[in-house]
C-alpha cells in the first residue's frame, strides 16, 4: 500500500482547486498518495468586511493550528492571505511558480475601467484596490463586498446569469457595474472568460504575494522524506525572492494584509526590481516608489523590501496610507 500524506485546506472552491493542483504535483514528484483535509477558518464563518476582521489573516489561523496539532502534514495558503510574521514551529517549505499577479476587472457589457459610466459602482473588499481605483477615477462608487468568487461575480449586472454551475444561487443581486478580483483565482477556477480587463500594475499594484501559493509545513518537516524532497523541488526561487521582497516591505511598513499598500517585485536579467505604492484610503494621495538590487538570495531580497519601505516611511508613507 502506498504511503499517504495529508494536505490541509480551506473548503472554498478556490482553496480546494489550488490545493488540489499543488497536492497533485507533489504526489507526482514524490510517488506518494494524497488525502485532503478540509478545515473551517474564522474568515469562513464570521461576517463583516475583511478590513474590520483584521485582514485576510483570519483565513490562515485555524489551518495553521491544525498543522501544528498534526491534523495534516502540509497546508496550502494563498500567500497574500498570510500575515508577514511567521509563526514559531512552521515554515514556508515551498512557494511554487507564481500565477498571474494582476487584478482583474469583471464588468457589465464588457466595459473597461475607462469606459465605465461616471459614478459606476465597483465591488471590492480590499482597501488597497479601492484606494487605487479612486486614485485613478475619483468618481467611482466603491461597494464593500465579501463572498466567494462566483458570489462576487453574481453581483455584476448580467454576469450572474452566465454562471452555469449554479454556484451563485438566489443571492445574485446584479446591483454592481463591476467587481475587482485577483486574476490568479479567476484563472485557477477556469472563469477567465468573465475578465473584461487585466489591470496594468501601473494602474493597480497587486497585494504583496498575490498570485503565489504558500505550502507550509512544521519546521521539523512533514514526516515523509519523499514529500520533503518533493517540496524542495517544487519551490521556485525567483517567485520566492519576489514575494519575500514584497512581504518584507509590508512588514517594515507595519501594514496588515488589509492596508492600502501594493507591491510587486520582478526579476529582470540579473536584477530584482521592487515597485510599491501607499495610498490614502480615499485615493486622494498616492505614493509610488521603486528600488532594485543585484539578484541574490532571500536575505538580499528581504533587505531590498526593508530598504524601500524605510525610504517610503521617511517620505511620509505612514501618514499617506493612514497607518500612523
Amino acid at each position: 500500500m502506498s504511503e499517504t500524506f495529508r494536505v490541509g485546506t480551506r473548503a472554498s472552491a478556490l482553496a480546494t482547486t489550488q490545493t488540489g493542483w499543488a497536492a497533485d504535483a507533489l504526489a507526482q514528484i514524490s510517488g506518494l498518495e494524497v488525502q485532503t483535509v478540509l478545515v473551517k477558518t474564522e474568515g469562513d464563518v464570521v461576517t463583516g468586511s475583511l478590513a474590520t476582521l483584521g485582514g485576510t489573516g483570519v483565513f490562515a489561523a485555524a489551518l495553521r493550528q491544525h498543522l501544528l496539532d498534526a491534523g495534516c502534514d502540509l497546508a496550502v495558503h494563498s500567500l497574500k492571505d498570510l500575515p508577514t510574521a511567521q509563526p514559531e514551529g512552521l515554515v514556508l517549505a515551498a512557494i511554487p511558480q507564481r500565477e498571474d499577479v494582476r487584478d482583474a476587472l469583471c464588468s457589465r457589457d464588457a466595459l473597461t475601467l475607462d469606459q465605465l459610466p461616471e459614478g459606476a459602482k465597483i465591488g471590492t473588499g480590499s482597501p488597497r484596490r479601492a484606494a487605487q481605483l479612486l486614485a485613478y477615477r475619483s468618481d467611482l462608487q466603491i461597494v464593500d463586498i465579501r463572498g466567494n468568487v462566483p458570489t462576487r461575480l453574481g453581483r455584476v449586472k448580467g454576469v450572474g446569469d452566465t454562471l452555469d454551475d449554479g454556484s451563485v444561487g438566489r443571492a445574485t443581486q446584479g446591483d454592481l457595474d463591476a467587481v475587482i478580483l485577483a486574476a490568479a483565482g479567476m484563472r485557477r477556477l477556469g472563469l477567465e472568460k468573465h475578465i473584461t480587463q487585466y489591470l496594468d500594475p501601473g494602474i493597480m499594484l497587486p497585494a504583496p504575494g498575490q498570485g503565489a501559493l504558500a505550502l507550509e509545513t512544521r519546521t521539523a518537516g512533514t514526516g515523509h522524506e519523499k514529500l520533503d524532497a518533493a517540496l524542495e523541488q517544487f519551490d521556485d526561487l525567483h517567485t520566492r525572492l519576489q514575494v519575500q521582497a514584497e512581504r518584507a516591505l509590508l512588514a517594515t511598513l507595519e501594514a496588515g494584509c488589509a492596508a492600502p499598500i501594493g507591491a510587486l517585485a520582478r526579476v529582470e536579467g540579473q536584477e530584482l526590481i521592487l515597485d510599491a505604492v501607499a495610498c490614502n484610503p480615499d485615493g486622494s494621495e498616492v505614493m509610488r516608489r521603486s528600488a532594485r538590487t543585484a539578484l541574490g538570495d532571500v536575505a538580499s531580497a528581504m533587505e531590498l523590501g526593508r530598504e524601500l519601505a524605510t525610504q517610503m516611511l521617511a517620505d511620509g508613507a505612514a501618514v499617506v496610507a493612514g497607518l500612523a
